[in-house]
Order: structure tokens, then sequence, then C-alpha cells
């Protein structure tokens, strides 16, 4: 295992991290995507596949073939969205949660959570394959949550069962997707519906008095009563940073820039602990006042870390943001991502030592994502 950081990240991703995980992730004639390995790295091939998985790789494997169009990428992506459209799909422009290999229904749930991936991975494959279906498929189904999903006092149902408690993660990869539709079709309906999102993170998920983004909400936007109404993620304080300031680009709206301030001072000061090395690892969670409550250090919220940080760098030129980001590229490859073969330990312990459990295929959508805009930022500053 390689525990350094790799010196050219952009590379990185080319040579090592999407061939890996195409080789890995599908085979041709095969149905989906895999989802799972084990503890220990081997193939965990499960009967049931979902729309948030196979949607998420779709976006990796688009984005890799737009940084290496010689690459595996664009086939790994038009895999998936083929399984994406022709099994996940339902006739009136839904997707289902969770199906078999042939389509069959496992869960038929319409989840916020997927739909918010499957518009993110129609945007990335338009961009991919320079196509305008994709796009006309994410308008139909844009369309549907706000038929049958909005809710009467913001925002729209975790599902379509009204399943509680309300959640602001669904929200926020909502607002990622409008970002990414707006800028791949130039359509202005993107950015107004990316506002309204702003808004509602402004007066129903933020807690005025300590700025902070809680998690769980009853059906009216108030807190849930007891630890799951005072949960912080501070993955997900810094996710919203990284956005915020990319909403402020695409729009116009400087208005943001305060709330992204105020979340990035709350997770810096509250949600990172030290390694032996001294480098940074986000927690998994705090309470309101900063209190940790879960020791235990996922890998993506690190790579929020690094998100958050190159935002800082790219929009506020803030002096500490590149070497705070290096650290997290440190911490990443030092303790959670193999450089080798592009595997990862999904979560370590409060005392830095990998917790033996499966992995996640999912995550590879932060790893990505996270590792593309650190190498991005620091192309277009020098860093």
């Amino acid at each position: 295992m390689t525990n350094q950081v790799p010196h050219d990240l952009g590379a990185w991703l080319t040579s090592t991290l999407v061939p890996a995980w195409a080789a890995r992730a599908f085979r041709p004639g095969a149905a989906g995507y895999l989802e799972y390995l084990t503890a220990d790295g081997r193939p965990d091939p499960r009967p049931r596949h979902t729309s948030l998985v196979t949607a998420r790789l779709v976006y990796v494997f688009s984005h890799g073939h737009l940084l290496d169009p010689t690459g595996p990428g664009l086939a790994a992506a038009e895999h998936g969205y083929r399984f994406l459209i022709e099994r996940c799909a339902d006739g009136d422009g839904r997707f289902r949660h969770a199906v078999a290999a042939d389509g069959t229904a496992i869960d038929d749930r319409s989840d916020l959570y997927d739909l918010a991936f499957v518009l993110f991975a129609c945007a990335w494959y338009a961009r991919a394959i320079g196509a305008r279906e994709p796009l006309d498929r994410a308008q139909r189904l844009m369309e549907w949550i706000e038929r049958h999903m909005a809710a009467p006092r913001g925002g729209f149902a975790e599902d379509d069962r009204g399943t509680l408690p309300r959640r602001q993660n669904p929200h926020m990869h909502l607002l990622e997707a409008c970002h990414a539709l707006a800028e791949t079709s130039g359509d202005a309906r993107w950015l107004e519906r990316a506002g309204g999102l702003a808004d509602l993170l402004r007066d129903r998920l933020i807690d005025p008095p300590t700025g902070t983004l809680g998690e769980f909400f009853t059906a009216d936007w108030q807190p849930l009563a007891g630890p799951a109404g005072a949960l912080r993620e501070p993955g997900h304080q810094l996710e919203w940073v990284w956005l915020l300031h990319h909403h402020a680009r695409l729009t116009g709206d400087r208005t943001v820039a305060d709330m992204a301030d105020r979340l990035h001072g709350f997770a810096l000061d509250h949600g990172i602990a030290r390694s032996p090395e001294g480098w940074p690892m986000v927690l998994d969670g705090v309470d309101l006042h900063g209190a940790p409550v879960a020791s235990t250090r996922l890998l993506w919220p690190q790579t929020e870390a690094i998100k958050a940080e190159a935002a800082r760098l790219e929009f506020l030129n803030d002096a500490g943001a590149a070497a705070r980001m290096n650290a997290h590229l440190a911490a990443l490859f030092g303790y959670w991502l193999d450089a080798d073969t592009g595997l990862w330990v999904n979560q370590l312990d409060g005392s830095s030592r990998p917790i033996a459990a499966e992995v996640p295929v999912r995550v590879l959508y932060h790893v990505m994502l996270g590792l593309a805009e650190a190498d991005r930022v620091r192309t277009i500053t020098g860093q």
C-alpha cells in the first residue's frame, strides 16, 4: 500500500482510479454495477441494484471520460446509464429505489436522495456524450418530483411514501444536481430551482444562533427532539461550504457567503481531530455545541473538507486554505486511500485505526469529485 499523495492527482485519477474501478465495478453483459466489496477488498456481488449507486457511478465514469477520453470511462458510464433508464426507471418518469438484475422491483419507493443523484448523473452523462437525451430525462424527472413530492412548508418529501424524519441531505444533493444541470444545459430553470434550495437552507435548515446545519427535522422543518435534532455532521457542514461558493459563482448571489463562513468555522473549530502525525481528520458527528458524539472518521467527510478548502482557495484566496487542503489530502492517502490500487478503508475508529467492514462502492463518488476538485483548483491557482 502506498500512503503518499500522488504528485499529479489528475494523472492518478485517469491512470489508476478510473481504470481500476471500471474493471471492478462492471462486466459487459452483466447487469448494473457492483455495489459492495468485502472488508478484504474482494467483490461482494448481491442480487440487488440501487438507483443511488448506479447514478453515482454513472457520474464517476462520465467525469473520468471527460478527464481522459481515451480511457475506459465512457463504456463504463454508458453501461450504467442504460441500466438506470432501462431497469430502474418506471414508466411515469420516476426511478425505483432498488431492483433485481432484470428490473423487477425489490423496493418500489422513489426516494429523493436517489433522485437527486439520478439528476446529477444525467448532467454529467450528457456532458460526456454531448447529447440532449439525458437532459430531457432530467427535466421530466424534476417535473415529476415537483408534482408528487413538493412539501407544503418548503423543500420536498423524503420519498413518495411520506417517510419521516425529513433530512437536509437529499436537498443538499438536489442543489448539487441543479448546479450541474444548469452548467451542462444552460437552462435558467435549474438555477431558479437552486435558488429555492439555497433559501430553504437559510430559512429552515440552519440554526440561527449557531449558524450550524441540522440533519433531522419534523414534517414542518423543526429540529427533531433529542440527540438526532442536535446532531451536526462536520462533513455535511463542509460539503455545503463548497456548494455555497459554487452557488454564488453560478447565480451571482453573494448573500450565501456568510452561511458558508459560519459552517466552515464551526467545522474547523469542533469537527476536526488529529492523527499522530498531526494531520486533520474530520469526525463523524458532534452536537449543536460542538461536543463530539461520534469519534469515528468515515472516508467521505475527508473529501468534503478537501472540497471546502479548494473552494475557499479558489473564491476567497484564503491564505490558509491550500495548506489545510494539502493536509487533508495527506491524511486521506495516509489512512484511508491506497494510491496503488484505488481501494480504501471506509472508516477509522477514534484512535485512527481501520474498522474492518464491507466497503460501499458508492463512496467512489466522493473520492472522484473531491480529488478532481483539488487537482482543478491546484492547477488554476498554481498551488
